[in-house]
């Protein structure tokens, strides 16, 4: 008789955690190799970008994956979209393995999921990538002929007004003006936001990043910007600290050595551990806005490519991030839970207020239909 199996493999624990289906892919010919979480899709056809890192093994691979395609659940949620979450991670290291055939083979993947996943840029991924994906899938955003393409413009913009609200509740100002700022990490979106900050007299403006080149083109942009090692800007007396590169840097290393009153940026999962470190946030009176709140310009953008392109709509679910923060805040204050706790319930909320209301009538309009005419 068969010695009875057990199911050790980690996919289905985090499929009784609410994921709704991990898949592994590989195609032999190219090299390509991943996993993508479809972590909800109760509000619409999942989405979410690919990420292509050299991880050091499937586990770390599986742990990226799921634990961004649910904040990608939380994070489409929040900011209005009739979307669920998902994410994809390629493994292995791109500067040996991208090619056309490559992300052509990524691209038949894709479309064999038949409209559940929608994809598009994350780490390590170009538009050229993504121009090569869209040879092969409907379901790609960031490329020029269906939209805006990069989703860098809008994630600055996101990010811009939400950094205003923040600056609105705690200091009560509608501006930057006097405040002092620093930037971790100075990549695409940081120097996207370069053409907001000059509308302001900020006082004055800390960065730092490991990327000789990129401290170079924020150094030409901002000649008055002051560079600071990367482990000295925890320690700086700011206004806002503003962390736009990896995820948690707000951690039980670095958070005794803040010397900020906001915390607003691009960077996704900045919590080391959301409810120890959210909570040590609020404890030394730091105001946090939540990343995925705060950084929702990107999947906006891709958002509006899914229903047909159209930039000044876009532009405008993107400044309604600062309604969303402010709402966030009021929360916060009237149940007394921490800000992160408070985007999460407002995401929540909207989903299942969204499921009762599905519970009549039948809607017979077809949602999603990429404008590629």
């Amino acid at each position: 008789m068969a010695k009875k199996s057990e199911f050790t493999n980690e996919v289905f624990n985090y499929t009784n955690e609410g994921f709704e289906q991990i898949i592994y892919f590989h195609n032999k010919a190219t090299g390509l190799k991943g996993i993508t979480a479809i972590h909800d899709t109760r509000l619409g056809p999942s989405c979410g970008g690919t990420r292509f890192y050299n991880y050091q093994s499937e586990e770390e691979a599986l742990y990226d994956v799921t634990r961004l395609a649910k904040g990608m659940t939380y994070k489409n949620a929040a900011a209005g979209l009739d979307i669920g979450g998902c994410k994809t991670v390629i493994i292995g290291d791109p500067k040996k393995l991208k090619s056309e055939t490559f992300f052509r083979s990524y691209g038949r993947y894709i479309q064999s999921l038949n409209g559940r996943v929608y994809t598009g840029q994350d780490m390590n991924i170009s538009l050229q990538d993504c121009e090569y994906m869209d040879r092969e899938t409907d379901y790609v955003s960031g490329v020029l002929r269906k939209g805006a393409g990069s989703t860098t413009i809008l994630t600055a913009k996101g990010t811009y007004v939400g950094m205003l609200a923040a600056v609105k509740q705690k200091f009560g100002q509608d501006n930057l003006d006097g405040l002092t700022i620093g930037f971790q990490g100075v990549g695409a979106v940081v120097r996207e936001m370069v053409q907001y900050l000059k509308e302001h007299d900020i006082k004055r403006i800390y960065f730092t990043d490991i990327d000789q080149e990129k401290i170079k083109k924020f150094k030409d942009l901002l000649p008055l910007a002051n560079y600071v090692e990367p482990d000295k800007i925890y320690e700086k007396n700011i206004d806002i600290f503003s962390p736009n590169a990896i995820g948690a840097v707000l951690n039980d290393e670095t958070i005794p050595k803040l010397n900020a009153s906001v915390i607003a940026g691009a960077a996704n999962n900045v919590l080391k551990d959301e409810d120890k470190h959210g909570k040590m946030l609020e404890d030394k009176g730091i105001l946090y806005a939540p990343d995925f709140v705060i950084n929702a310009g990107g999947v906006i953008n891709v958002y509006h490519e899914m229903q047909g392109y159209h930039e000044p709509s876009a532009i405008q679910t993107t400044e309604g991030i600062y309604g969303r923060l402010m709402e966030i805040f009021e929360i916060s204050e009237q149940e007394n839970i921490p800000t992160y706790k408070a985007a999460n319930l407002l995401a929540e909320k909207r989903i299942q207020a969204n499921i009762e209301m599905r519970g009549d009538y039948v809607n017979t309009r077809r949602r999603f239909k990429w404008n590629i005419e």
